[in-house]
């Protein structure tokens, strides 16, 4: 019972960062199509060789899931803002985009935690993010998230224990 209050939790998440964009009220699914037709410009080392934070930003936007320590993990990027959710109640704000050629990700949590402050975004594709928190919590592991469905294979035993 707890995997699934876990995982309508992060649904949950999901779909209220999703409502707060700056767009209309039935854009919601435009900025994931776009993000999968871009994410494959980087090569995978944390820079891209084309455009500016604009296309970095662009290449990371959509929702997030990875299990960490037991606990259920959402990173949803929207334009150039951040935001992150973990099954426990951290709640994590902040931006992502291209500084001086590496894709970067700076978060301010409210529980006052440094472990996701700044992220370095270490490989990215279609459907799997990398990213190593200078804080200590390390690298992590995303998996896409496409039409507000939750991924296949993400693990979800004892989430939130």
């Amino acid at each position: 019972m707890r995997v699934v209050a876990a995982a309508a939790t992060l649904a949950g998440a999901l779909a209220l960062t999703a409502c707060s964009s700056d767009g209309g009220s039935e854009g919601d699914a435009a900025p994931s199509g776009s993000a999968s037709a871009s994410a494959d410009t980087g090569g995978g080392t944390g820079g891209g060789t084309g455009g500016g934070s604009a296309s970095a930003a662009g290449a990371l936007e959509g929702s997030w899931l990875a299990t960490t320590d037991g606990k259920a993990v959402a990173l949803v990027i929207t334009g150039k803002q951040a935001g992150l959710f973990a099954t426990g109640g951290t709640v994590c704000s902040g931006t992502a985009g291209e500084e001086g050629g590496m894709r970067m990700i700076r978060l301010k949590c409210t529980d006052g935690s440094k472990d996701r402050a700044t992220g370095m975004v270490e490989s990215l594709d279609k459907t799997s993010l990398k990213v190593t928190w200078e804080g200590g919590m390390g690298a992590e592991t995303y998996t896409k998230a496409e039409g507000g469905k939750l991924p296949t294979g993400l693990p979800t035993a004892n989430l939130g224990s």
